[in-house]
């Protein structure tokens, strides 16, 4: 079970400062039944360690998620990250070559750039 103790745990390895940030994948992180227990684990990354860059992985489009299409809290899921790789792997697809993600029709998208524009901006990767 994600219990206190176990979200605890992950700010506590978070917070060395050789550790970067958080990044979410595997199961899917905007299933909806995820969504409720995902959410207070994000804000008090962004509040407890605001240093921290937040990336999830989610097979889910940016825009179905910024619509709530998914689950009662995409938005605010959303408004949590700083970059979401999105689109569901497909081998088809699939290119070693690609930063950051696995299949050509991945998109790295800058979060708060696309919510601020209302559309997907890609993530530039200047960090």
């Amino acid at each position: 079970p994600f219990t206190q103790a176990e979200e605890d745990k992950i700010l506590a390895a978070l917070s060395p400062s050789h550790m970067k940030g958080l990044s979410l994948l595997g199961g899917e992180p905007f299933e909806p039944a995820n969504q409720r227990a995902l959410l207070p684990l994000l804000r008090r990354t962004r509040n407890e360690l605001p240093g921290k860059t937040i990336w999830c992985y989610s097979g889910y489009l940016f825009e179905s998620l910024r619509d709530s299409q998914v689950g009662e809290y995409s938005q605010e899921l959303l408004k949590e990250l700083d970059v979401l790789v999105d689109g569901p792997f497909v081998l088809e697809k699939k290119d070693l070559s690609l930063r950051f993600r696995g299949s050509s029709n991945q998109r790295l998208i800058d979060v708060p750039a696309s919510l601020r524009a209302g559309a997907a901006v890609l993530w530039d990767g200047a960090e």
